[in-house]
């Protein structure tokens, strides 16, 4: 996307605006959906979006969603939920997978289809159902129920077996970690406070300081929650299930290391639980949206994203692509109103804010004459809780993120709103709003 002094789409006098946000409660991985998958929660979301933006579905003209770990039966689980949805079957849909900023990726699709004039009004958004993931075998395994195609009864059967063990019949599930290195995210993140010097009483610190705020803000966050009856009872959900109102810092110092043992410095309350979740915001051309009369809108003004070294920079992402954001749009740290920065480790989150204030970091990193920003204002960053008390869908944090900064904007009344995170691969991203009418 071009910024607004480019030559790109963004100058031609279009722009898009974020009309509308709505997802169902993130609940931790295996409770409240456990009969559920991901298509169940993403209709969920995509259904209760276009009922709280009063859109029939046939004046959407794209769909587009994010996940991670698909379900082989629902691939373009896109497709199927908007057509379980309401949506006509005549609008195209499709699926983006990157990793933690799939959903991101869909935000940024979708601006970019008003921006070029390819659709007026689109429904960008994500799902993850991580109690619920898909399960596999050894390749030889899956070698041979590849050949079992061809067997005509029972008497060919015996040959699928011959020479295999027991416990190559074991299913295996997915493993949270970088293919590239074969380190798991919590080591990365363990070995990114060290180099950071974020300390574990500051993890422990910040993750209390995110239960709180999404505590403190319940009322605020159930204006984005769409609740939703679970078959088969149709019990209802309403609440994001991972907020820890009583924890406290005396029990989160009592976690072990959960990754690197016994001296590591990410544990489990202080890292994003695995949860089941989706969310999904409105897209819009803002001339169209301004003569429907809608209202707290924020523009969609520029995003980005980065990448950089998966082994020692997995989780560092947001630290690129922030100055480089903000730069290129003549605008600094304290030029921001609000920021969401998605939580995958209290470390992670701690790192990205440090390196913003090195000086060395500026210097070696990027390019800078000094560090990025003096002094991070916190009062900014994620005043309401984030991933690591509300919980991490994979696929739909992004959007889950920018809701909330396009709902904080208007509460708040600032101008500028900052969206921001990490992602395998060592991936980043950064999407930068403003307020419509500010």
């Amino acid at each position: 996307m071009g910024s607004p002094n480019s030559n790109g789409p963004a100058a031609a006098g279009r722009a898009s605006v974020i009309a509308a946000a709505a997802r169902v409660p993130f609940s931790r991985a295996g409770s409240d959906y456990r009969e559920l998958i991901a298509y169940d929660l993403a209709r969920m979301a995509l259904a209760g979006l276009l009922a709280r933006a009063d859109l029939p579905g046939g004046e959407v003209d794209q769909v587009v969603m994010g996940t991670v770990v698909q379900n082989v039966a629902t691939s373009n689980v896109a497709r199927d939920a908007a057509l379980a949805a309401g949506v006509p079957d005549g609008v195209p849909a499709h699926t983006v997978t990157l990793a933690c900023i799939s959903s991101n990726r869909a935000v940024a699709d979708a601006a970019l289809a008003v921006l070029a004039g390819q659709a007026e009004v689109v429904i960008a958004g994500g799902v993850e159902m991580l109690g619920d993931v898909p399960v596999g075998f050894k390749r030889e395994v899956r070698r041979r129920f590849f050949d079992s195609r061809r067997y005509k009864g029972l008497k060919d059967w015996p040959a699928f077996f011959r020479g295999l063990k027991l416990k190559d019949l074991l299913p295996q599930a997915p493993a949270i970690a970088e293919f590239s290195t074969g380190e798991s995210m919590g080591e990365s993140a363990d070995r990114l406070a060290a180099k950071f010097g974020v300390t574990r009483a500051e993890q422990d610190a910040y993750a209390l300081r995110s239960h709180q705020g999404a505590a403190a803000h319940r009322e605020r966050l159930a204006e984005e929650i769409v609740p939703v009856a679970v078959p088969p009872k149709g019990q209802v959900v309403a609440v994001d299930n991972g907020v820890r109102e009583d924890t406290s810092l005396e029990r989160l110092a009592k976690l072990p290391p959960a990754f690197v043992k016994p001296f590591g410095t990410v544990t489990a309350g202080n890292a994003s639980p695995l949860t089941d979740g989706a969310a999904a915001v409105l897209v819009m051309a803002e001339e169209r949206a301004v003569a429907e009369g809608r209202t707290n809108l924020a523009r969609v003004r520029d995003f980005v994203f980065v990448a950089q070294d998966p082994k020692d920079e997995l989780l560092l992402g947001p630290a690129y692509a922030i100055p480089r954001l903000l730069a290129r749009n003549g605008l600094a740290w304290s030029d921001i109103d609000v920021v969401e920065l998605h939580e995958a480790f209290a470390g992670q989150v701690l790192a990205v804010l440090r390196a913003l204030e090195s000086a060395a970091f500026g210097r070696e990193r990027l390019g800078l004459a000094g560090a990025f920003t003096t002094e991070v204002d916190m009062d900014k960053v994620n005043p309401w809780g984030g991933s690591v008390s509300l919980g991490h869908p994979f696929g739909a944090t992004g959007a889950r993120l920018v809701g909330t900064a396009a709902h904080r904007l208007n509460v708040e009344g600032g101008r500028f709103a900052l969206v921001a995170a990490c992602a395998a691969g060592g991936q980043g991203h950064a999407l930068l709003l403003e307020r419509v009418g500010s």
